[in-house]
């Protein structure tokens, strides 16, 4: 039975079979990116997250004077760029390795996956540097090239150590 075309064969694809397909690979990234828009926006901006992150961090950590929550909430703040990205990171990974699985099937494995990781990461910081134009037009957001950097090197590290982990998992195993 030959492939469907979406899978690099020259059958029509089955609708309810390519459209499950479609959500599975595609839904992570889609739900990563509409975050990200979300926090975006206004609704996230500093002066907004502040006080509610605030309120967790003293319920959590205890009383900080302001000078040290203003450095906290850079820190929290940054590790979220930095994380959110990661996590973005894998999502494009997880679907460019499942998007060109079967198209690369006559390439090595290492040249499939490496494909895919650098389009992950190539996605993550266009998605990046896009986030950081949006919050430039924004009066109480600002874009910054360093988050475009930092947003990048989330998507990298996570990246690398799924990448390492899958190593670690796949040789103790054998």
């Amino acid at each position: 039975m030959s492939r469907p075309v979406w899978l690099g064969g020259r059958q029509a694809p089955d609708t309810k079979t390519f459209v499950s397909w479609l959500v599975r690979t595609w839904l992570p990234v889609v739900v990563m990116l509409t975050a990200i828009a979300i926090e975006s926006t206004h609704t996230f901006s500093s002066d907004n997250t502040s006080g509610w992150l605030q309120v967790l961090y003293q319920a959590i950590a205890g009383r900080v004077s302001p000078e040290r929550w203003h450095e906290i909430h850079h820190y929290i703040r940054k590790t979220g760029h930095f994380t959110g990205y990661g996590l973005l990171g894998l999502a494009w990974l997880r679907a460019w390795l499942l998007f060109w699985q079967i198209p690369m099937k006559h390439r090595s494995e290492s040249v499939w996956r490496g494909f895919a990781m650098v389009m992950a990461v190539v996605c993550t910081t266009l998605v990046a540097s896009l986030d950081e134009l949006h919050q430039s037009f924004m009066a109480d957001r600002t874009g910054l090239v360093s988050d475009v950097w930092l947003d990048t090197s989330g998507a990298v590290c996570f990246i690398l150590l799924s990448f390492l982990l899958g190593k670690l998992l796949s040789s103790a195993s054998e």
